[in-house]
C-alpha cells in the first residue's frame, strides 16, 4: 500500500483520546507483522476504565528483549475530537494537494510515513535494530509514552518523534506543566461584606502575583525559542454561588511551558512563594495548589548525529517549538531525540486538518535515508 493509502486507512479509525485505540494499534500491528516486524501490544486501563494500547514492533526479529534499537520512529495514535458537523472527519479526502481528516495531520501521516519507509527494507538483512513505537493519550498528557518510559519496555539509541514539524527537524521544545490553584475565603451575605472574606477576590490579588512572575521569568531566556522564555497562563477561572453571596472559594488554572535548563517546577515555586507573601500579610489568606503535570523541557545537542543527519536530508537548519511533546519519555528511554513530520501544527486539532500531500510523500523519503544511516 502507498502512503496516501495508509493514511486513509488510518484516518477512517476514530482514535480520538476518550475511545479505546485498539482498532488502530490492532490495525498497525498487523502491518507491522506483515513488514518482517515483531510486534507487541502493552496494554493499560486509562482513568476513565477505557482500555489503552501501545505498541513497540521491532526488526529484526531475531532482536533480544532488552538490546538497543538504533532508531524508532514514534508516532502518537489517538487523536483530539472533531466537530460532529466535519461530515468527512474520518474520510480522507484530497483537494488542492491538500489531504484532510482528523489526524491527517497530528499525526496519523507521520505514522503512514513510518510504516511505508520500513515496508522498503528487508527488515531481517539490517544491521542494526529498528523500531516503530505508537503511543496512546498524547493528546491528554503523553500518557502512554509515560507508561512506556516507566516500563522500560524498549531501549532507544536514536528516535524520530512523529509531530507536524513542516518537515523541519526540531532538536528542542519547552515543557508543559499544569496545576489547579484554589483560593478560600468565608461566605457572607453580599450587605455585609465584613462578615465575611471574597475568595474572588483573593484570588485576584494572587493572580496579580502570577502576572509578576511570569514577568520575572522573561529574565531566564533561552534565545533558541518564540518567545524566548517560560510563559505562564490562567486559562481558567470560576468561584462564587451567587451574585449577593461573598464567594467562599475561587479556582483557577495555571499552566506554563519551561524552557530547557529549567527545573520545571521553577515557576510554582515562584507562585507558591508569592502565596507565602499574600499569607504573611493576611492571617485569613488560605490555599492549595494542587500540581497536576510537570513536564521539563528538552534538547538535544546540534551536534548530535540525528540532528545533522535530518539537517543534511531535508536541507533545513533544526528549530524548537513551544509545544509538548513524547521527546522527553523517548530521552528518558535513553535516545537522542528530534521532533520531526508532515504538516504544520496551526493545521491541527481543528475543522478541517490536513497535511500537504507533497509533505507526506517527502516524509516517507527522509524517513526511509533515516533507516539506510543508522540501521543497515
Amino acid at each position: 500500500m502507498n502512503v496516501v493509502e495508509t493514511l486513509r486507512d488510518l484516518v477512517a479509525i476514530d482514535s480520538t483520546s476518550a475511545r479505546t485505540n485498539a482498532g488502530v494499534v490492532n490495525y498497525l500491528a498487523a502491518r507491522c507483522e506483515r513488514a518482517g516486524f515483531c510486534a507487541r501490544a502493552l496494554p493499560y486501563t486509562d482513568g476513565a476504565g477505557v482500555k489503552k494500547l501501545n505498541l513497540v514492533a521491532v526488526a529484526p526479529r531475531a532482536t533480544r528483549d532488552g538490546e538497543e534499537v538504533a532508531l524508532a520512529l514514534v508516532g502518537h495514535t489517538d487523536t483530539v475530537p472533531f466537530d460532529t458537523a466535519w461530515a468527512e472527519a474520518l474520510k480522507l479526502t484530497e483537494r488542492d494537494g491538500k489531504l484532510f481528516g482528523r489526524g491527517a495531520c497530528d499525526t496519523k501521516a507521520f505514522i503512514a510515513a513510518a510504516l511505508v519507509a520500513a515496508a522498503r527494507f528487508d527488515l531481517e538483512s539490517l544491521a542494526r535494530p529498528l523500531a516503530l513505537v505508537f503511543t496512546a493519550d498524547e493528546e491528554v498528557g503523553c500518557v502512554g509514552a509515560k507508561r512506556l518510559a516507566e516500563s522500560r519496555a524498549i531501549r532507544v539509541h536514536r528516535a524520530i518523534v512523529g509531530e507536524p514539524t513542516s518537515l523541519t527537524p526540531v532538536r528542542a521544545g519547552k515543557g508543559y506543566c499544569l496545576a489547579q490553584v484554589e483560593v478560600f475565603g468565608r461566605e457572607a451575605h453580599s450587605a455585609y461584606p465584613a462578615l465575611g472574606a471574597s475568595a474572588i477576590l483573593r484570588a485576584a490579588r494572587l493572580i496579580e502575583r502570577v502576572e509578576m512572575v511570569a514577568a520575572q521569568l522573561k529574565d531566564e531566556p533561552h534565545e533558541s525559542f518564540d518567545p524566548p522564555y517560560t510563559t505562564v497562563n490562567v486559562g481558567v477561572i470560576e468561584g462564587g454561588t451567587a451574585k449577593n453571596v461573598i464567594a467562599g472559594s475561587c479556582r483557577f488554572t495555571l499552566e506554563w511551558r519551561p524552557v530547557p535548563g529549567q527545573a520545571a517546577s521553577r515557576a510554582v515555586e515562584l507562585i507558591k512563594a508569592e502565596a507565602e507573601l499574600l499569607r504573611a500579610a493576611d492571617a485569613d489568606f488560605d490555599y492549595r495548589i494542587e500540581v497536576q503535570r510537570l513536564d521539563g523541557g528538552v534538547e538535544t545537542p546540534a551536534d548530535a548525529a540525528l540532528v545533522t543527519f535530518l539537517e543534511r536530508a531535508t536541507g533545513k537548519a533544526a528549530g524548537t517549538i513551544a509545544f509538548g511533546t513524547e521527546a522527553p519519555q523517548l530521552i528518558e528511554l535513553g535516545a537522542e531525540a528530534v521532533v520531526f513530520g508532515a504538516g504544520d501544527i496551526r493545521n491541527a486539532h481543528r475543522t478541517g486538518e490536513f497535511v500537504p500531500a507533497e509533505e507526506l510523500e517527502r516524509c516517507v523519503e527522509v524517513l526511509a535515508l533515516a533507516i539506510k544511516e543508522f540501521c543497515l
